[in-house]
């Protein structure tokens, strides 16, 4: 599933062809994704101008001049992909609809902004700006790891009553917003904690350290447009990049890149989903 750097990616691909230009024209082409779409989705769209796009956790969201703001979750599968911008920057011709195209937006601009989602995992849902806070998917999500809020003082409090596993804790919306298996992986090798640490036996110096670690590793990982596993494009239809940076995640058996360290990478598996770690230098 898409992490933060990838949803960060495509909202960054968005934002030329759709802040501050109208819906023409809305095609939804099925009543439902994960869940069943807005009644009169495509009605409440139409002709709508986005003021803004922004992000939360890991949702895209549409600002929209009615007072009512869109929000998109790629699920697992699902893809966001422009085309026809008349300034050039993505492909010209709008190529053939394709199977999985549920939701269609033609900008008044000359874009066309297309969701695919071949597993239908993904969802969209329309709620009152004012209110969107409230939304359920977004309503308990704790804050920002690239926003302020989330400081080596507030990530300290939030672990010393954790008594799960640092990479369970880091990976719960309700204490950081947007984080996910990958990225995780990686910072806790950054800062050399195992990922079988509890949270709460963690020292103080050590939770602080996650702070930075957490986002140097989602700004490089957005500077490199994302990592493409399986499934995820940038809107622009390029893949991302970062997964040819990785230090561990998908390495195992593979030598350690931390210098003089001997050990190997290694894989466990945490509430059903793969860790890798340097079982020498990660404690």
């Amino acid at each position: 599933m898409p992490e933060l750097p990838e949803v960060e990616t495509v909202r960054r691909g968005l934002a030329p062809v759709m802040e501050g230009v109208a819906m023409s024209q809305v095609a939804v082409n099925r009543p439902d994704l994960r869940w069943p779409f807005p009644e009169r989705m495509a009605e409440r769209l139409q002709g709508q101008i986005v003021l803004r796009l922004r992000r939360r956790s890991k949702y895209i969201l549409a600002d929209l001049g009615s007072g009512e703001t869109l929000l998109i979750h790629l699920g697992m599968s699902g893809r966001i992909l422009i085309s026809g911008d008349p300034l050039g920057r993505f492909v010209h011709d709008h190529p053939a609809p394709e199977k999985h195209d549920h939701v269609v937006f033609d900008m008044a601009g000359g874009a066309r902004v297309t969701f695919n989602d071949p597993r239908r995992f993904g969802a969209m849902d329309l709620m009152a700006t004012d209110r969107a806070e409230a939304h359920p998917l977004l309503a308990k999500l704790g804050p920002e790891p690239l926003g302020n809020e989330f400081s080596e003082s507030y990530l300290v409090a939030a672990l010393k009553t954790r008594n799960t596993p640092i990479k369970s804790a880091l990976l719960d919306q309700k204490i950081v917003a947007g984080l996910g298996n990958i990225y995780v992986c990686e910072a806790l090798f950054r800062t050399g904690i195992s990922p079988r640490r509890k949270a709460r036996a963690l020292s103080s110096v050590r939770a602080a350290r996650l702070v930075p670690a957490i986002r140097a590793v989602l700004t490089e990982a957005i500077a490199a447009g994302g990592s493409s596993l399986k499934d995820f494009r940038q809107a622009d239809g390029e893949l991302g990049y970062f997964q040819h940076s990785f230090d561990v995640y998908g390495r195992e058996g593979q030598p350690c890149r931390t210098p003089e360290c001997a050990g190997t990478v290694a894989r466990i598996v945490q509430s059903g989903r793969s860790s890798f770690y340097c079982p020498v230098c990660q404690r």
